[in-house]
């Protein structure tokens, strides 16, 4: 029997670690993913994303490359609350105006009396109305509602 047939010992891992120091930082990642709890939460978060419900496409239209939601579920959001205020006119002035300002000055408006007031929901314009008296109460009568395209023009 030569020597070459003789098996070799099994290296030690600090000798092929000498011999090929890739192998050793393979070893040192393997102990470190085993002990690493992240590890575990990313293959568990991954597990979900996979089980993710499908979003059900057929209740969506896409019109002229835009998304519109053709069946919504209205009773999601029916009872967010948002802002109503309606205003008679605006103006800017400066801060010296402002600031010369007291009881009974008057500050004249961009609107002609007798005008529609501006019905804003959010700060976005809906509607034009007028001002009403109810039960010694102000109230508003809707005499003109933007039409949801006009609204959307608005925006921009």
């Amino acid at each position: 029997m030569s020597d070459d047939d003789k098996e070799k010992p099994a290296k030690t891992s600090a000798e092929s670690t000498e011999e090929d120091p890739w192998a050793g930082a393979m070893e040192e990642q393997a102990t470190a993913e085993a002990d690493d709890p992240w590890a575990g939460a990313m293959e568990e978060q991954a597990d979900k994303e996979a089980k993710a419900e499908a979003i059900d496409l057929e209740q969506f239209d896409v019109d002229g490359g835009q998304v519109k939601i053709i069946d919504p579920d209205l009773e999601i959001i029916l009872d967010v609350p948002v802002s109503i205020s309606m205003e008679v006119g605006s103006t800017s002035i400066t801060i010296r105006n402002l600031l010369q300002l007291n009881q009974g000055s008057v500050i004249e408006l961009d609107r002609l009396a007798g005008e529609p007031l501006d019905v804003l929901v959010n700060g976005t314009l809906i509607a034009h109305g007028e001002v009403v008296v109810i039960n010694e109460k102000f109230g508003i009568r809707m005499t003109d509602v933007i039409s949801p395209a006009e609204r959307i023009k608005n925006l921009a």
